[in-house]
């Protein structure tokens, strides 16, 4: 009995292993975020810039996000009541401290619960995985700002940040 025992142990052992291995796959490692699925956030964000997964910031910080529009880093970003609503809705149902807290939570390191920060190249994480990058690449004609994710991390859109 123990020989026939020892095969089907050895077997659940691999099975639960490859979980393990295709789950941290299929999450991305540690720099993983689930991209904007809802197409109205990813037309109206997505139209000037890459629209930044919900799980990159808490909830406090995307209701000043979508507060503040009218000044949104320099530009007005306004969009109709309804469409604002509903945008930050979805952000604060998956932002790092609610919904996406399984991905977020990693980037909110170092940011105290009641703070609410505007920028994810602000954030105490991002700010250490980008320490060695030198300035002139952020002012290189295909980068020209921190916010610009996509041009070193080319599957950003698809939330992988691994580069």
């Amino acid at each position: 009995m123990k020989l026939r025992s020892r095969p089907v142990a050895l077997g659940l052992a691999a099975l639960a292993f490859s979980a393990l291995v295709f789950g941290r796959a299929q999450a991305g490692g540690g720099h993983y975020y689930p991209p904007v699925a809802d197409p109205l956030v990813k037309e109206e964000c997505g139209s000037c810039h890459l629209a930044f997964a919900p799980a990159m910031l808490p909830a406090k910080s995307w209701q000043r996000v979508m507060n503040g529009l009218k000044n949104h880093f320099g530009d007005d970003a306004s969009v109709d009541p309804a469409q604002a609503e509903r945008i930050a809705a979805y952000l604060v149902a998956n932002a790092a401290d609610t919904g996406g807290r399984r991905y977020g939570g990693k980037l909110l390191r170092g940011v105290a619960t009641a703070d609410a920060p505007l920028r994810i190249t602000e954030l105490p994480k991002w700010v250490g995985e980008h320490r060695n990058v030198p300035d002139w690449e952020w002012r290189h004609k295909d980068v020209n700002s921190k916010a610009n994710c996509a041009a070193c991390h080319a599957d950003a859109a698809r939330g992988y940040y691994d580069e």
